[in-house]
């Protein structure tokens, strides 16, 4: 049969010739899975499941804080040497620590997820609490090994690196598991993970290659106020689950808009405070960038998540958070220029 003869019903079809809106969501579902975010795609592969726990778009913001910590520390030099070891350092921060924060949190908040985010690994029934177990401790070990060979390296007399993996562990417990479940409360549990997020890796950074002085701990510490109007933003996602179990997040604390302007108001005086130290130190043109930074996330914030935080937190991280991590490099350079 000639192709002019063909009739319609006759046409050879290809099943998926381009992409449709089914597959386009399938596709991002699939993406989300693996990275760990809100409105993932059901998996059965157990590796990718476990990857899910570890959630890797965490990561990202512990990575930059090992490379803030380098710079401040005025002694990483860009050789092969000194790259694998920041990157071990990541390593540390990032996959492992990071990795065993998330899975630890999964495992403690399966009551939850099975109202806020029933698809999730453990309430769906994807991965059995014991194997959930096993790669929490695996993640443990694993991260304080790396910690104690990174001490090794920098010929520490205190394994500073250790000391901050098991500090940094035993508060990531705590935030997560009873009695005292930190994330209960608050101020407390968005303080916790600001300075998870922040310090602990920009002191792991900072140690590794320079001295690990108390200023640089205030200071960073001081930043993490910062951060926890950045953890404040995840809080809003979860509501009705948090106020079904009695967790006071902010948002059930205050109310939802109350709470938008708590967060927004943290990130943004914290920031502005790290550069009136930064004037303080001689560091004019480093502050002046750092207060530059803060003009578009004031305007993204009033764009996007005073507006509506349920429905913009991802869009407002997403535009807003860049200026934040930028200034905190800003900030670890200009610490790098002067002694500490």
């Amino acid at each position: 049969m000639t192709e002019s003869s063909q009739t319609p019903e006759q046409t050879p079809v290809t099943p998926v010739a381009a992409d449709t809106p089914d597959t386009q969501t399938s596709r991002g579902g699939k993406t989300r899975q693996l990275l760990g975010m809100k409105g993932a795609d059901a998996e059965t592969n157990i590796w990718k499941i476990r990857l899910q726990l570890m959630k890797p778009i965490t990561w990202i913001p512990l990575i930059w804080g090992v490379v803030c910590g380098a710079a401040s520390s005025g002694g990483y030099r860009w050789d092969l040497e000194n790259v694998l070891v920041a990157a071990a350092c990541m390593l540390l921060s990032g996959p492992l620590l990071a990795g065993y924060t998330q899975t630890l949190n999964d495992f403690y908040d399966r009551d939850i997820d099975a109202i806020n985010e029933p698809y999730r690994p453990i309430p769906s029934g994807a991965i059995s609490v014991p194997q959930v177990a096993v790669q929490i401790l695996v993640l443990l070990v694993a991260g304080i090994g790396v910690a104690y060979a990174l001490d090794l390296w920098a010929g520490h007399e205190f394994p500073t690196l250790t000391a901050l993996a098991i500090g940094g562990s035993f508060l990531s417990y705590i935030y997560s598991a009873p009695p005292l479940k930190l994330k209960k409360n608050g101020w407390l549990g968005n303080y916790a993970l600001g300075a998870s997020y922040i310090a602990l890796p920009w002191c792991a950074g900072h140690a590794l290659f320079g001295e690990l002085s108390a200023k640089i701990v205030v200071l960073t510490l001081f930043y993490s106020l910062a951060g926890l109007g950045i953890a404040v933003v995840n809080d809003f996602k979860s509501v009705e689950g948090d106020r079904q179990l009695g967790l006071q997040s902010l948002p059930v604390m205050f109310g939802v808009d109350t709470a938008a302007w708590i967060c927004v108001l943290m990130i943004d005086i914290f920031q502005a405070g790290v550069a009136a130290y930064l004037l303080s130190i001689g560091q004019n043109l480093y502050a002046t960038i750092l207060l530059l930074f803060i003009v578009p996330q004031i305007t993204f914030q009033d764009m996007y998540f005073l507006r509506n935080p349920l429905e913009n937190d991802v869009k407002y991280q997403a535009s807003a958070q860049p200026f934040l991590v930028f200034g905190m490099l800003v900030t670890g350079l200009a610490l790098g220029h002067v002694p500490m």
